[in-house]
């Protein structure tokens, strides 16, 4: 399996290549982000080990430029920040894994192991479906290009909407994904919620299924 470590801690870089390779691993090394994101478009890698604080791009830039531009090998950043925000946010870029300095090498190489495992799937970091666009980092919407606002709520159903593209999703389904499982209220509130998002990405997005629940309709279906 071919890795890149990216990490500009010369002599971090020098021990995670001594140790994968130990485990056999192929391994390639970048001490920047503009020379990692150039070697990780260049090269097939199996998986990435990326540090947050590079000179250049930093791990978040590389990460989401890499996803904004179809690579999809699993990413596994490390960084000396314990905030769960930066944890938050490397995963809302398009990572696949996070680790806090100092870790163990044990641990890192078997959950390196783990994500070699699920392999690289397709996980865009910002959804769509035709005119309409959501970026859950953010936690912003457009639709031709337009940014429209939303409450939180909104977001949320328009979000589990377009993970599911196309497909018929059941009022307990999104009362579950939206909601919680233990809401007690009206289940009709996800009509509202529908109404409002018909009247800002457009009456035709979202169909009703009678009997079944909504669809989010694609271009041609």
């Amino acid at each position: 399996m071919r890795v890149l470590v990216i990490e500009d801690e010369e002599s971090l870089a020098a021990g995670l290549r001594d140790g994968l390779e130990a485990e056999g691993f192929a391994v390639d090394v970048a001490f920047d982000g503009t020379d990692g994101l150039w070697m990780a478009r260049e090269h097939p890698y199996d998986a990435i080990v990326l540090d947050i604080m590079l000179p250049g791009l930093n791990g978040y830039q590389v990460c989401s430029t890499l996803r904004a531009e179809g690579i999809w090998a699993p990413v596994l950043l490390l960084t000396a920040m314990e905030s769960e925000w930066d944890e938050a946010e490397g995963l809302d870029v398009g990572a696949d894994d996070y680790m806090t300095k100092p870790f163990s090498y044990l641990v890192l190489t078997a959950r390196l192991r783990a994500l070699l495992r699920r392999g690289g799937h397709r996980r865009p970091a910002v959804l769509e479906a035709d005119s309409v666009r959501l970026d859950p980092a953010t936690r912003r919407a457009w639709r031709d290009g337009t940014e429209v606002p939303c409450t939180a709520r909104e977001l949320a159903l328009l979000e589990f909407l377009l993970r599911h593209p196309g497909e018929v999703v059941s009022k307990r389904r999104i009362l579950e994904h939206v909601w919680d499982v233990d809401f007690q209220g009206d289940p009709n509130i996800i009509e509202v919620y529908i109404r409002r998002l018909r009247a800002k990405f457009g009456r035709d997005r979202i169909e009703t299924v009678r009997g079944a629940g909504y669809r989010l309709t694609t271009d041609g279906g």
